[in-house]
């Protein structure tokens, strides 16, 4: 199997990555004719991957828009939801990741309606719970083919709070039968009307035993990370980049030991930081001794840039080493929410892997 990287060659642990953005461009097209869609999009792998692509830095709402293009070719079909999981997978495993916890919104791949008063058949192809399923299958097949152990997270989005309840019922019910965390995505500024929503779903997952990350501190201010700890109670804090504006939070965060998911190539393209990567929060975090990891957060509206961009990144522009790399991996390891006896195994792995365990 051809690898994928050139940076860091050893065994990757990756936190934060979306399935719905790391869908093969081949696989897109294949649905999008199988449903016959006549779209310029769809016409060729060379229109596709123009029409989906950001190349240079932008918005994050400007990168979310892409997948209003492409989801529609895939999203409430059985074939297409258990297949993206599949080869997924294969991908991460070309990447040189040994464990993977991948997230995404089971409503969104069921094609639900957007603002469902009380699911049922008529509001989407599939149900969420038949997503959950399928997504399990994909990934269990795709660990025994490819050598590779992967979890998943599900997600609330912050501009539809009616989707919450199911999803955090949705985490119960499959709780360590692959899902083993409930994350929050979208945009960070829909906090008064919506945040109720999303606080009783997040109760219920602290009630429960379930993980907790939150997307905060990407697009949206200090205030939205202080809300995803003290309110949320997220375990991890999914980018945070903005946390370094506020000083005393961001060092109760550290005394904390808060783990931070950092993807920094997604950070440039989104605009959530300076263009300039030699002045990327990352590097305070890593001066700092910082619990943080390194992510692709999704390939597909990058222009199927992987992970291996992302190290890239961070040893030209952020001076990270080899150490800082397998410390960064064993932070990832010891933050995952995998059962202690499991999380125990995989840093077992990567001392190995690493020739050391002194970190």
């Amino acid at each position: 199997m051809e690898k994928t990287f050139s940076v860091f060659n050893k065994p990757k642990v990756e936190l934060h990555v979306h399935l719905d953005a790391c869908i093969r461009p081949e696989t897109i097209l294949y649905f999008a004719r199988k449903k016959q869609m006549q779209s310029a999009h769809f016409e060729n792998l060379e229109s596709f991957q123009k029409s989906v692509t950001c190349s240079s830095p932008g918005s994050l709402t400007e990168f979310l828009s892409k997948f209003h293009i492409y989801m529609p070719a895939v999203v409430g079909d059985r074939e297409a939801v258990k297949r993206i999981a599949y080869e997924f997978l294969e991908t991460k495993s070309k990447q040189g990741v040994v464990y993977v916890e991948v997230r995404y919104n089971p409503q969104l791949f069921a094609n639900c309606n957007v603002h469902p008063i009380q699911w049922n058949q008529k509001e989407g192809d599939l149900t969420p719970e038949e997503v959950v399923e399928l997504v399990n299958e994909g990934l269990k097949e795709g660990e025994r083919d490819f050598n590779i152990k992967a979890k998943s997270i599900l997600c609330c989005l912050r501009h539809i709070p009616e989707w919450s309840p199911e999803v955090v019922e949705l985490c119960k019910k499959y709780h360590n039968d692959t899902v083993v965390a409930i994350d929050l995505a979208g945009d960070e500024g829909l906090k008064s009307e919506t945040f109720p929503g999303h606080l009783k779903a997040y109760e219920e997952a602290v009630r429960c035993g379930i993980h907790r990350t939150v997307h905060a501190g990407e697009a949206g201010p200090p205030s939205v990370v202080r809300e995803a700890v003290d309110m949320l109670k997220a375990e991890r804090i999914g980018h945070g980049y903005h946390t370094l504006q506020d000083p005393a939070l961001y060092d109760r965060l550290l005394k904390m030991d808060m783990h931070f998911e950092m993807c920094p190539w997604s950070s440039y393209i989104t605009g959530a930081c300076d263009p300039d990567l030699t002045k990327h929060p990352l590097i305070q975090l890593k001066n700092d001794g910082a619990n943080y990891s390194i992510s692709n957060d999704g390939s597909l509206p990058m222009g199927g840039v992987a992970l291996d961009m992302d190290y890239k990144v961070a040893k030209s522009q952020m001076g990270f080493s080899e150490e800082d790399f397998m410390r960064a991996n064993i932070n990832a390891a010891r933050s995952c929410f995998l059962p202690k006896d499991e999380k125990q195994k995989l840093l077992e792995l990567l001392y190995e892997a690493y020739g050391r365990r002194d970190f």
